[in-house]
């Protein structure tokens, strides 16, 4: 037999190789709010206590039992020209997420929401190590810089590896997605949250489009 193809024969036969499945769909988003947006980049707006992003994305993602990470995942949220980059950032449980500053100018980035309050105080571009925080607990984690009073910026906290951004109309694919039933979740603002439950089997593509 081909090597090659032994491996690949003895891989399947003890579980190494696990079939993947993949969700595509849609997620309706809402209409863009007319608010000035600095930059003419993505920001995020209140109203009513609500917080969203505009334009709207939304965050797709599969909840269910899953075991933490090997090794703790790294992500950044940049300043740059005044604005957090991105100002939406999903991320796992346990993720560290480092805050690099790329202005020619002080920034003070905080938070007071219950998922994680901190205060990483004034700090230089050339800052060395870049500041940062493990974000351990899941939920919605609004930043603030005490600067520069218009910045703002949300991590959203998973208990789970696999989450993705929609695109600008609302369109999602999440795949490497393990066989098994669970509930697909799609945040659209700090208030609105979908769900569908799903079967996922072998490695076919499902797909779910939220009402």
């Amino acid at each position: 037999m081909n090597p090659l193809r032994l491996l690949l024969v003895l891989a399947c036969s003890s579980g190494l190789l696990h079939a993947q499945a993949v969700i595509e769909g849609h997620v309706p988003l809402p209409k863009s709010r007319t608010a000035p947006v600095m930059n003419k980049r993505y920001e995020i707006v209140a109203k009513g206590g609500v917080l969203s992003t505009n334009p709207p994305l939304a965050v797709v993602y599969l909840e269910g039992s899953f075991p933490a990470p090997a090794a703790i995942p790294v992500a950044q949220m940049v300043q740059k020209d005044l604005t957090f980059v991105p100002s939406l950032l999903p991320v796992q449980v346990g993720t560290k997420v480092e805050f690099p500053n790329l202005d020619d100018t002080y920034h003070n980035i905080f938070s007071y929401s219950a998922a994680k309050r901190f205060d990483l105080g004034r700090y230089r571009p050339d800052e060395k190590p870049v500041p940062s925080q493990v974000f351990d607990v899941a939920g919605l984690v609004t930043l603030h810089c005490d600067i520069h009073e218009h910045m703002r910026a949300l991590i959203l906290v998973l208990a789970t590896p696999y989450f993705v951004m929609t695109d600008t109309e609302g369109n999602f694919r999440l795949s490497g997605l393990p066989a098994g039933r669970y509930t697909l979740k799609a945040w659209i603002d700090s208030k609105t949250t979908l769900e569908r439950p799903v079967e996922l089997k072998g490695d076919g593509t499902l797909q779910v489009d939220f009402p």
